[in-house]
């Protein structure tokens, strides 16, 4: 969809999307653009950017209003759709919808918050401003995960602070865009300001190296593997531009011996298993102290292998895998499962079939792309396990002796998205705090969840510092301009006519001391 309308020529080729927890059930059928496609909604954002930038922020915070509105209309239908598409549990499908209208209901406001600063100048009749202004026309890639919520962290601030986008959704997620497109279209946004094309992964990278090359880009969001931000963030740099990334997570969930086990257990539960382990935020090893490991173990795979698993339109932990893309991988990464480890979780291990049950399974499990929780035991800082990022249901557990050593596994690996510790004394709880390197911590909470006025962003391989939600996004979409204005009628020099205060020399008396003894 480009300036208003949709393409109807598929110079990428089509796609057909199934129900990855009904394949006999197709969602849609695309069209899919290429490099050109791109470049072509990025020329129209740049003609069309302008016009809106001039456009009082209050004002685009209106459109921004609208738009929540027309989701908070459309919760239904557009969770229902989001799990047909993915097969994310309803009852997630319609949190992450929420998520969105939080998001706008937070930047309606700050439409009128796009705050500056008058500084005090160091001469007189002269005063000092400070302005935020867009940056122009952005580019945004996502994931599809999170279909309609990521999106809406890139799209919602880069619209209110003026600028243009172009989006660019995971092409397994083809109606959901479309109708969270349609959604942006009728709020009020005029044509060209919102485009979005569908394309493949390798179309998109030369669509923005071909767009960042003509200038008709100014800005990179990217949400995604580490390996393709750092792709992106090297493309970017050739401009002098820095992205804004949000890239995988090694999430480590830490349990101390003062932790409440059953409170572990349960964050543990839904930061791991929760959409099939597929956010960039799930749990990736539990480790937990020596003295509570074989307890917290027997009760993680009690309460894993009594979870509802199966048909996402039902009341399940999780539904299937979100695309036939991420089932080979995560038949690779079962791989490295090496003999000392220990699998628990389960009836079983891989993709959940007839011949492969799983015990209390929701639906038909020939159906679609299920696959068995796995709690992999015994996990070490050597392990392939312990370094690499899973995409799916699986978890590792790791066991400590003293909290240096569960510094060392929880930061080991080189990701820093988001972290978790169980424990019931604020000295360890503080003392986590302020030697993890993750961008986010949580205190008896799990590792995943997000607040659409909290900062959501990490560090080393998670991210570039960059940061999402709340007035942090700003920086990413706004950039700072200062200006000076001199009433005085002359010319003022700065550092060289500046006026003088002149101190003259005091000494106190050497005696001073002595009155302190005085009675």
């Amino acid at each position: 969809m480009i300036g208003g309308r949709a393409r109807t020529d598929a110079p990428g080729g089509h796609l057909i999307v199934s129900n990855p927890a009904d394949l006999s059930h197709t969602i849609a059928e695309a069209l899919v653009g290429d490099a050109g496609t791109l470049v072509e909604a990025a020329r129209v954002a740049r003609i069309a950017q302008p016009a809106w930038a001039a456009v009082p922020a209050p004002v685009r915070g209106r459109a921004i209003q609208q738009f929540g509105r027309l989701v908070e209309d459309n919760v239904e239908a557009l969770s229902a759709l989001i799990t047909r598409e993915i097969g994310k549990p309803i009852r997630e499908s319609r949190g992450e919808v929420q998520e969105v209208v939080d998001t706008c209901n937070f930047f309606l406001g700050e439409g009128r918050r796009l705050y500056g600063q008058t500084v005090p100048s160091e001469m007189p009749d002269k005063q000092l401003f400070t302005f935020r202004v867009p940056v122009g026309v952005a580019t945004i890639v996502t994931a599809g995960n999170f279909p309609v919520a990521v999106p809406s962290w890139y799209l919602v601030p880069a619209l209110l602070c003026g600028n243009a986008v172009v989006w660019k959704p995971a092409e397994y997620t083809p109606a959901t865009a479309e109708a969270f497109t349609q959604l942006l279209l009728h709020a009020g946004f005029p044509e060209g300001i919102v485009n979005m094309v569908l394309a493949a992964g390798p179309a998109t990278f030369d669509g923005l190296e071909r767009a960042l090359d003509e200038g008709l880009i100014d800005k990179v969001g990217f949400t995604g593997s580490t390996e393709v931000g750092r792709r992106i963030g090297e493309l970017t740099g050739r401009h002098l531009q820095t992205p804004c990334l949000e890239l995988g997570g090694k999430n480590p969930l830490v349990v101390m011996p003062d932790a409440d086990l059953d409170l572990a257990v349960e964050g543990a539960l839904f930061s791991g298993f929760g959409t099939a382990g597929q956010r960039c935020t799930s749990l990736g090893t539990a480790i937990v102290h020596a003295s509570v490991h074989d307890d917290f173990v027997a009760r993680f795979d009690a309460a894993t292998r009594g979870a509802a698993i199966g048909d996402p339109t039902r009341n399940v932990l999780y539904g299937p895998m979100i695309s036939r893309r991420f089932c080979d991988r995560f038949e690779d990464w079962l791989e490295l499962v090496g003999p000392r480890h220990t699998l628990r979780g389960s009836t079983g291990t891989g993709r959940i079939t007839a011949e492969n049950p799983r015990e209390g399974f929701v639906g038909n499990p020939d159906s679609g792309l299920y696959y068995h929780p796995t709690i992999v035991d015994g996990i070490t800082i050597e392990d392939d396990l312990y370094r690499t990022e899973t995409f799916g249901p699986i978890v590792g557990v790791a066991r400590f002796d003293d909290f240096d050593e569960a510094i060392a596994l929880a930061n080991g690996h080189g990701y820093g998205l988001s972290s978790s510790i169980y424990t019931t004394n604020p000295l360890h709880a503080f003392r986590y705090r302020e030697r993890i390197s993750a961008g986010m911590v949580s205190v008896n909470n799990s590792t995943s969840g997000a607040e659409a006025h909290l900062p959501f962003g990490g560090n080393g391989k998670s991210g570039n510092g960059s940061r999402q939600s709340g007035v942090w996004v700003l920086d990413q979409f706004t950039r700072w301009q200062s200006m000076n204005w001199d009433y005085s009628g002359r010319l003022q020099r700065a550092q060289m006519d500046v006026a003088d205060i002149v101190a003259t020399e005091y000494r106190l008396s050497d005696d001073w001391p002595d009155l302190l003894d005085a009675p």
